[in-house]
């Protein structure tokens, strides 16, 4: 299964720029692309891993398709992280080379440029096996160091195809996006899903809803966005009008809001696609374009995934769309374990060869998913029941003059923990009426307790 089947194809009867890449500014013909990386990949030979700044330009993009086309492993960096991550990173992925531009200069490791060299001409290159390591991703680093994740080329393939087969996603497309170029989102989906399937790309540098709905007129059939981007766009009619053209809109990365949903929906004329995946696993449930895309619901294992939830006690629970376990999946799409650390390898795998997410989830009868939270942080257990936080911060945050929420569990002695729900709001809101909602709109017993008005909610990077 060769992940750069896509790339292969660099022009046809439709023109050179069928298929072309632009970021920002900046656009390249797919020949252009190729030609520009395969000079770069030459620089590659005999270098363990090339990390990259992956800053939303395309040197970005050709930095890493030469890591693909010489058979490197590739080390996406966010382009602002900070010294300590950064180094991390770099010491913990036994990378020797460098694309950077003109940024950290005080990295010690060998620097190649991914600009134009008019005066070289492309050289061979060789693809790596697709059971080697195409990636190297870090996850985020919440729950203590960033660990690297290895994605081998199988995995992207199965992911990116799975995706195709689920949204209908051909070389006709037009995607947009402005997502960083450092996540799963953004690079495997947004850049190599364009890549293999042959469509056109237009990244925006900046998610704005101007600038989508100026991608809109140019001809964008699929974008992509996190619920922050959709947010945007239900709050400025006129560009959420502009994508009335497009075929599919997909949100990822967090939970998209019912009243984002619905609002994106009735202002685009689209309704939403929504989808679930981790650094470790790729995409593995997504709804699909020929069927029910529900509020809530991140829809059915893709092509080649399998699905399970487990009790506490690990046994297998069954599909009957209210009780909570946490998911497990197995498939094609899963990453080889983490660089490195065969004991956290080791832990995020049960004895038959499943993935343990960490996520809590609720199946229905017809197999659609809805996630509910964290295991470990996001499930409350309040007077014998479990609660996923993640659902009732949906709910809170469809009471008008709710702007952030964020729902946390209170040790009571009574209930075990009780249900407190933090607000961020735009004027005054009630705090009975925030519980009143959550109670008319799930189980009464899913309620907020209590009800804290805040400023703002402490974030991480």
């Amino acid at each position: 299964m060769d992940l750069l089947r896509g790339l292969v194809t660099t022009a046809d009867g439709r023109g050179d720029h069928h298929g072309a890449v632009t970021v920002g500014p900046d656009s390249l013909s797919r020949a252009e692309l190729l030609s520009r990386a395969d000079r770069l990949a030459a620089d590659l030979t005999g270098a363990r891993a090339v990390a990259v700044r992956a800053a939303a330009e395309l040197d970005t993009v050709v930095a890493v398709v030469a890591g693909l086309r010489a058979g490197i492993p590739v080390v996406p960096i966010a382009h602002d992280a900070g010294p300590a991550e950064r180094d991390h990173i770099l010491r913990d992925s036994g990378a020797d080379v460098i694309q950077a531009g003109d940024a950290w200069d005080d990295v010690p490791l060998a620097r190649v440029s991914a600009g134009a060299r008019q005066d070289e001409k492309s050289t061979a290159h060789h693809l790596a096996a697709d059971d080697q390591p195409a990636l190297i991703m870090y996850t985020s680093g919440t729950t203590g160091a960033p660990k690297g994740v290895l994605i081998p080329g199988r995995a992207i393939a199965a992911c990116l195809d799975g995706l195709a087969d689920a949204w209908e996603w051909t070389a006709e497309d037009h995607l947009v996006h402005g997502l960083p170029l450092f996540h799963v989102h953004g690079l495997v989906l947004g850049v190599l899903g364009a890549l293999r399937h042959g469509c056109t790309l237009t990244h925006t540098g900046r998610p704005t809803p101007e600038a989508y709905a100026t991608a809109a007129a140019r001809g964008g059939s699929i974008f992509f966005g996190v619920p922050t981007v959709w947010s945007r766009m239900v709050a400025d009619p006129s560009s959420a009008a502009a994508l009335r053209g497009a075929r599919a809109i997909v949100s990822g990365s967090a939970p998209l809001p019912v009243t984002v949903f619905e609002g994106l929906r009735d202002g685009t004329g689209i309704t939403p696609l929504e989808r679930y995946g981790m650094t470790e696993t790729l995409i593995t449930v997504s709804t699909r374009l020929d069927g029910e895309r529900r509020p809530g619901s991140v829809g059915l294992p893709i092509s080649g995934v399998e699905t399970r939830l487990r009790d506490d006690e690990g046994a297998v629970i069954g599909n009957d769309g209210s009780t909570i376990g946490t998911l497990e999946v197995r498939g094609s799409t899963i990453g080889d374990g983490y660089l490195g650390r065969p004991d956290a390898t080791a832990a995020s795998m049960t004895d038959d060869g499943w993935f343990v997410t960490g996520d809590s989830a609720v199946i229905g009868p017809d197999g659609m998913h809805r996630i509910v939270g964290r295991t470990s942080v996001d499930i409350i257990k309040c007077g014998g029941f479990k609660v996923g936080a993640g659902e009732v911060e949906a709910a809170v945050a469809e009471v008008p003059g709710v702007r952030e929420v964020a729902v946390v569990g209170s040790p009571d002695d009574d209930l075990g923990e009780s249900i407190v729900a933090v607000v961020v709001t735009d004027g005054p809101v009630e705090g009975h009426a925030i519980i009143d909602h959550v109670a008319s709109t799930l189980s009464v017993h899913k309620r907020p307790r209590r009800v804290v008005v805040v400023d703002e909610l402490p974030r991480n990077a």
